[in-house]
């Protein structure tokens, strides 16, 4: 992967400076047949509690924004998962990150930041502005998240604000914004169904 300088990019490489690289792992785009590996590592990752959670609120019934679904594979194994989401940010277009899942087996390795490193260049290259998130403050910091930005915002349900937090991949494109984080990506096609 190559990471092209920007206004976030030194954030972006700090974090993913020395993360060793192992020839038969890569990240690729989701593919349909990933499905059930992906469900699989997220339930061993999160349990069933996962689909309690607020930002879940924001994924359901809608699909992940194109060309930001990825998967990590050692491999024909997937090892990890990350995906991008399409909100109105109290006004402003942005995309809410996660859930970023690494297997087990591969923890603690630095392989969630290289994800995290491609997801945010992809995001960066496709011209979005803005990434919201529902995480670890310490660890998302080292990627240039932060409360400030998202403290005018809130979420359709309860969450701990110390874990909401942002990023502007353009300076100023959360500047204002206000009020409740919406979903608007694309229905999945079973919503579309029902919609109709």
């Amino acid at each position: 992967m190559t990471l092209i300088q920007n206004d976030f990019c030194a954030d972006v490489v700090a974090p993913f400076a020395g993360v060793a690289s192992e020839p038969e792992i890569y990240i690729a785009d989701e593919a349909p047949q990933d499905f059930f590996a992906r469900e699989a590592l997220l339930d061993a990752a999160f349990g069933p509690a996962r689909f309690e959670k607020t930002a879940e609120r924001l994924r359901e019934g809608r699909l992940p924004a194109e060309g930001l679904a990825v998967v990590m594979k050692h491999e024909a194994l997937l090892m990890g998962t990350l995906r991008l989401w399409h909100v109105d940010a109290g006004g402003a277009d942005a995309l809410m990150l996660g859930p970023l899942a690494i297997a087990k087996p591969y923890r603690s390795r630095g392989f969630g930041r290289r994800m995290m490193a491609e997801a945010l260049f992809r995001a960066f290259a496709a011209g979005h502005r803005a990434v919201l998130l529902v995480g670890d403050a310490p660890y998302y910091e080292a990627f240039g998240f932060s409360r400030r930005v998202t403290r005018g915002l809130t979420l359709p349900g309860p969450v701990d604000e110390a874990r909401f937090l942002g990023l502007e991949l353009a300076t100023g494109a959360l500047q204002g914004a206000q009020g409740l984080v919406r979903a608007t990506g694309r229905l999945e096609p079973a919503r579309l169904r029902e919609a109709a």
